[in-house]
């Protein structure tokens, strides 16, 4: 699936992406809160400047995405792997849950 589907398929009504495969996919700038990306291959992905309030990011592979200026606030990154994300821990803070995850320093949260 390519970002601009997902984006098309969001302002549709649908809110539920588990397990899609968007690597590398573009969606710098999207408004997308409140979507259900869990585990979905998110890995290297441009998520800059993205509105992920209340996101369900559960299990989500987003190794080296870039995830500059996007809002996590109340996002789920619960078992997510954020291995070298371009995210600062400014972001990471306001997100709802990081149990599990790994972090871009390659560490896990408790």
């Amino acid at each position: 699936m390519k970002g601009r589907q997902v984006i098309r398929k969001y302002k549709a009504g649908e809110r539920r992406f588990s397990r899609v495969k968007l690597r590398r996919a573009k969606l710098g700038g999207a408004i997308l809160p409140n979507i259900n990306l869990s585990f979905a291959d998110l890995g290297k992905a441009d998520l800059h400047s993205a509105n992920l309030t209340g996101a369900n990011l559960k299990g989500c592979d987003l190794v080296e995405a870039d995830l500059r200026d996007a809002n996590l606030s109340d996002a789920n990154l619960r078992g997510a792997n954020l291995y070298e994300a371009d995210v600062t821990s400014a972001q990471l803070a306001q997100a709802e849950s990081l149990r599990g995850a790994i972090l871009p320093h390659g560490g896990r949260h408790e």
